[in-house]
């Protein structure tokens, strides 16, 4: 699993996100952005042209962000990166010239699209006519299987970001937690499920795109590789287990890593489901307490696991409305709460590394 990933670790990535290059919609570019950012060059957006990408999403540096794929070329990249994750993983069909000449000018594509691209006559006709790769992040191993519950026999302490909602940010809460604990001298190993993490991991399987019986054995197999040489595994949370669309990869992947505790997601300022234009106004986001006994609850009949830690997504918030949305997390659930990336992720690591303890006992 991880072979097939390594060839793109020394890859200098112009990331295409033309039209859609935000906060909230270039999840995949803003990620290796945050997490890999010093093998980006520029971000492809003609609405944001001229910009640093800094400036763009608030993080991020210097990286231009230019109008054409030319102008990107200048730059002197080694790949091209499809920079967002839209519903359902379709692929613009405006940005195809540019995958096109992105082949022609002898870069690999990278995409998390769920659409693949190497299965694209056009596409991989000019990959092989080029001699370049094409690397579908998306595309699971054919050797997958159902579950059998080995991943609650690791002696690595398993922990897993459950959500509230969709698109909250529960891989970048995993890897500022996983910092965090790194920096506390644990034993780290992070267990990428979607394309983005597999992107900066190198390695992984994206479980939204496996055959629905083996989501769960999905799980269950990067939990035993990422637990082989770790005290602490941190399993990347999918969807949410209330969501209208994507709750059957969320309930799939918590019985598949079978974890010893969980963090659950939250962004304070969400009232209803996220995604599909707005498509899911009509359902309400339970409250946090509910929350925790609705996940609590799903893994119970195969072992206990507690959620120990809230972590706030606080982008959308002042200061003030930040502090005032941790205290009453905290107030309601009893837990330590914390934005991981706004502020220190240390009260979930402490949290954690009790857990670990315990486990260990």
């Amino acid at each position: 699993m991880r072979h097939r990933m390594s060839l793109m670790e020394d890859y200098r990535y112009l990331i295409l996100a033309e039209g859609e290059f935000g906060p909230l919609t270039s999840k995949t570019a803003n990620s290796a952005i945050r997490y890999i950012g010093d093998r980006v060059v520029g971000v492809i957006d003609s609405k944001q042209a001229g910009r640093k990408v800094q400036e763009v999403l608030g993080f991020g540096g210097d990286i231009p962000v230019v109008g054409t794929l030319a102008e990107g070329l200048e730059f002197e990249p080694t790949a091209l990166l499809i920079g967002i994750a839209p519903s359902g993983g379709r692929l613009p069909l405006h940005w195809r010239p540019t995958l096109i000449g992105a082949l022609e000018a002898g870069l690999p594509l990278v995409s998390g699209l769920h659409i693949y691209l190497s299965d694209d006559p056009e596409l991989a006709q000019l990959s092989e006519l080029e001699g370049v790769p094409i690397h579908d992040l998306r595309k699971p191993p054919e050797d997958l299987s159902i579950s059998l519950g080995k991943a609650r026999e690791v002696d690595a302490l398993v922990v897993h970001t459950v959500g509230t909602d969709c698109n909250i940010g529960k891989m970048t809460a995993a890897l500022e937690i996983r910092r965090s604990l790194v920096e506390r001298g644990a034993s780290v190993g992070f267990a990428p499920t979607g394309q983005t993490g597999i992107l900066i991991e190198g390695w992984g399987i994206s479980v939204d795109s496996v055959i629905a019986d083996y989501i769960a054995g999905a799980a269950e197999r990067i939990v035993l590789e990422a637990a082989a040489a770790n005290d602490i595994v941190l399993v990347e949370g999918q969807g949410s287990l209330v969501h209208p669309a994507y709750s059957g990869v969320t309930l799939g992947l918590l019985h598949g890593s079978m974890p010893d505790v969980m963090i659950l997601c939250h962004q304070p300022s969400r009232t209803c489901a996220y995604g599909a234009g707005g498509a899911f106004r009509w359902m309400p986001i339970p409250s946090l307490p509910e929350m925790i006994a609705i996940c609590e609850s799903a893994i119970r009949p195969l072992r206990e696991s507690k959620v120990i830690g809230i972590a706030l997504n606080t982008s959308d918030l002042s200061e003030d409305e930040a502090l005032t949305a941790r205290d009453r997390a905290e107030q309601q659930t009893g837990l330590p709460a914390t934005d991981p990336v706004r502020w220190d992720p240390k009260p979930l690591s402490s949290a954690i590394l009790d857990a670990a303890a315990a486990k260990a006992r």
